[in-house]
């Protein structure tokens, strides 16, 4: 895909003339190569850290239409994420798959049973499907057995859907790439090149020789998400966005064992916060908060957030007696809002932008569900930039048709059904290839995840890792998944690795202690002693 050994073939690549250069290697700025690459497009996108790095690695892993966009009246927005959810359940399987939620209606709690079926009925009619069922309290408790019992009425489930969201956002890129587009990491894009006025290229800094780039475009597009303003600012524009921070907790699923996503409005403030499966762990989320961080900074949970999700979990999961000790890890993405200047920041709107200001087209806001009307309505935007260019620019398929894993490849390595289908989900054409590397019992899952051994040595071979947080945070999730980010196993992941990447015994050693570290700062719970207590009041982790 994208062998970071061979940049060396780089001043050779960004001396070609592009119609297109996408700043920002996210879901966004993914979407827009892969639809500008198949439309004929010579499209390049840089991204001045890793491919995901920023919010498209730490969202809430969630690929839902919006149910709490009905209530502010925003149906487009709903349709239009409930219908792309449905093309992403069919056409990336294993990589998108359905999840099934249930929301427990307590005595004197709101939305209450009515209103909350009636917003179900309209979210199912857009998707064309009923999967909503309401339950009396005795069937809801079979599924949903550790909640709070005391004044349950009963409970409605309703289907939406969960992905690894740095997967998808490398299956996009290899989509885009496999259509002729070219994506570079750890390329960032320094300043944008203007002839009287208009955007003619990109000055770019590579990251690892420290060299310098001019690149020539006919578009340039910013699609850099909560950093958007970052370029907007440099060429004279007003900042527009307000940097919001969804923070997260990780339980081991034994401790917090859900079958069904569980939906709740917080007791503090009545905000949706959650608890699903995902990846062999049990996610909580998400905050809603505004980010006066410095931006060039990875984002971290704060204290106060983190008592307010757990004043989440236990007022829901009573019985349970969930501790600070059951956290494997936590993370926190910053989301592109555009600022409308409201005082909740939950209140502010999620539809994206487009601008065209002194030559440079800015993308930002939106859903990760709709990143590809996200893409094409760029396209719209850029195409009286591109004299000669013309396309209908009307949706196809985002996935192309992947020949299925032979039966007799998967009997040899005894991949069952569901695992067949995740490592198609994730690797498309490339899941053969995959397992053809596989060395002898590295098809074995990694205890307490869903991936296997094999995954490291494949990404660590075609998906240009850089760094070890690279293959940790975003090729796989193990740093998400296991504690101390997956410490215990570094040992046979070097073994796995080192050879791969190529890296001598002092770059393995310092890029582990880079790694450790940056878990430590980023991932790992807040010191202990600054956690307010959320047993006895609230907090303002959401406000």
């Amino acid at each position: 895909m994208w062998q970071a050994q061979g940049r060396e073939q780089l001043p050779a690549v960004l001396a070609r003339e592009w119609d297109i250069v996408i700043i920002g290697g996210g879901i966004t700025g993914a979407g827009i190569l892969l639809e500008a690459a198949r439309r004929g497009l010579r499209a390049l996108l840089v991204e001045q850290r890793d491919f995901a790095w920023g919010t498209s690695s730490r969202s809430s892993k969630l690929v839902h239409g919006g149910l709490r966009y009905l209530k502010e009246g925003k149906l487009q927005l709903t349709r239009d994420s409930v219908r792309e959810r449905q093309h992403l359940l069919h056409e990336a399987a294993g990589l998108v798959e359905a999840q099934s939620f249930a929301f427990a209606d307590y005595r004197g709690r709101k939305p209450g049973r009515w209103l909350f079926s009636l917003g179900l009925a309209v979210y199912d009619w857009m998707a064309g499907q009923r999967a909503r069922h309401y339950f009396p309290p005795d069937e809801f408790l079979l599924l949903a057995p550790h909640i709070k019992r005391a004044d349950l009425n009963g409970g409605m489930c309703y289907q939406d859907a969960k992905t690894d969201d740095a997967r998808l956002v490398l299956r996009v890129l290899q989509e885009a790439r496999d259509a002729g587009g070219v994506a570079v990491n750890y390329l960032a894009a320094k300043r944008v090149l203007r002839t009287d006025g208009k955007a003619h290229g990109v000055e770019l800094l590579d990251a690892a020789s420290e060299t310098t780039y001019s690149v020539n475009a006919r578009v340039v597009i910013s699609a850099t998400g909560a950093w958007a303003d970052g370029l907007r600012v440099q060429q004279g524009a007003k900042p527009m966005l307000r940097p919001l921070r969804g923070s997260h907790l990780v339980l081991p699923a034994w401790r917090l064992p859900v079958a069904q996503a569980i939906s709740l409005m917080h007791p503090q403030d009545g905000r949706p916060v959650f608890a699903f499966p995902w990846e062999g762990v049990t996610l909580v989320g998400t905050t809603d908060v505004d980010h006066g961080e410095d931006m060039r900074l990875e984002a971290a949970i704060t204290p106060d957030e983190v008592a307010y999700l757990m004043a989440a979990l236990e007022f829901q999961f009573p019985q349970l007696g969930l501790t600070l000790d059951d956290i494997i890890a936590t993370y926190a993405g910053v989301r592109p809002v555009i600022d409308s200047g409201k005082a909740d920041p939950s209140k502010e709107g999620r539809d994206h932008v487009v601008l065209l200001e002194d030559g440079l087209l800015t993308v930002t806001g939106g859903k990760l569900t709709t990143f590809r009307l996200i893409a094409l309505d760029a396209l719209k935007h850029a195409a009286p930039l591109l004299p000669g260019w013309h396309d209908a620019l009307q949706p196809a398929p985002i996935f192309g048709f992947t020949q299925p894993l032979p039966d007799h490849l998967c009997s040899e390595f005894g991949i069952d059904a569901q695992r067949r289908q995740r490592l198609q989900g994730r690797y498309g054409k490339h899941a053969v290839a995959l397992l053809a590397a596989a060395q002898p019992a590295e098809l074995e899952l990694i205890a307490g995840t869903e991936t296997h051994w094999a995954e490291l040595r494949w990404t660590a071979r075609t998906e240009a890792v850089m760094h070890l947080e690279d293959l940790l945070l975003r090729r796989t999730r193990l740093g998400l998944q296991l504690r101390a980010g997956g410490a215990g196993i570094l040992p046979r992941i070097r073994a796995i690795c080192q050879p791969e990447l190529g890296w001598s015994d002092q770059r393995w050693d310092a890029e582990q202690t880079a790694y450790l570290a940056l878990w430590s700062r980023h991932y790992d719970l807040p010191p202990r002693a600054q956690i307010p207590d959320w047993r006895a009041a609230p907090t303002a982790a959401s406000t």
